[in-house]
C-alpha cells in the first residue's frame, strides 16, 4: 500500500468517525471491505509509520501528555498519532513540541486528562481479518507468509538523544511549549 493510499484510509476513517461512532471502528470496517492482501499492505505502511515515531522525543512529549508512558503506553500514543491524520502525524515527526498546538491535547491539559493513547488502533488489520474469516489468528499466519515471502533489511530504530522525562529544565528546554501546558510550575 502506497503512502497517499494509507492516509486516504486514516483520513476516510476520521471522516467516518465524525460522522457515525469510533475511528478503530471506521478504520476496521474499510479494511475489511479489502482484500486480505491490501490489509497486510496497510499493516506494513502502519509499522512503518509507527516505527518512525520511536524517538526519545516523541516519548517525552507521551510522558507529559499522559502524566508518564511506559513502553505499552508509547505504542499506543504513537497509534494514536497516527489516528489523528497524516497533517498531524507529519508535523509531530517534525517536531513533537507542536502537540501543544493540538486541539485535544490543549484541552487535556487544562482538564489534567488523558489523550492521544489509542490501543486499539495497533489491532486494526487483526481485527478487519476476523472480520474477513472470522479468527484474527489468521492475520497472524498470513503476516508471517507475508512478511517473510521477501527479504528485508533490519533497521535499528535511531531514537536521538536519550534524556530524562523527570528533569523539569530538559523538558522545558526540549519540549518548551508542551511543558508549558503539562508542567507550567516547573517553569525552565
Amino acid at each position: 500500500m502506497e503512502t497517499d493510499e494509507f492516509w486516504h484510509l486514516i483520513e476516510t476513517a476520521r471522516s467516518q468517525a465524525e460522522e457515525s461512532g469510533a475511528f478503530d471502528q471506521a478504520l476496521v470496517g474499510l479494511l475489511a471491505a479489502r482484500s486480505k492482501r491490501e490489509i497486510l499492505e496497510y499493516q506494513e505502511r502502519f509499522d512503518e509509520l509507527h516505527g518512525a515515531l520511536y524517538r526519545w522525543d516523541v516519548w517525552a512529549a507521551a510522558y507529559l501528555i499522559g502524566g508518564g508512558c511506559s513502553d505499552d503506553s508509547f505504542i499506543d500514543f504513537r497509534a494514536g498519532v497516527i489516528a489523528q491524520g497524516r497533517g498531524w502525524y507529519e508535523r509531530i515527526a517534525l517536531n513533537p513540541d507542536d502537540l501543544a498546538e493540538h486541539p485535544l491535547v490543549v484541552a487535556a491539559a487544562a482538564e489534567h486528562d488523558v489523550v492521544l493513547f489509542y490501543e486499539v488502533v495497533n489491532y486494526s488489520a487483526p481485527y478487519s481479518f476476523k472480520q474477513l474469516t472470522g479468527d484474527e489468528e489468521d492475520f497472524y499466519e498470513a503476516w508471517e507468509q507475508y512478511w517473510n515471502a521477501e527479504p528485508r533489511e533490519e533497521m535499528d530504530a535511531d531514537m536521538g538523544e536519550d534524556f530524562d522525562f523527570d528533569d523539569a529544565e530538559q523538558m522545558h528546554r526540549r519540549l518548551p511549549r508542551l511543558a508549558a501546558l503539562y508542567r507550567p510550575d516547573h517553569p525552565a
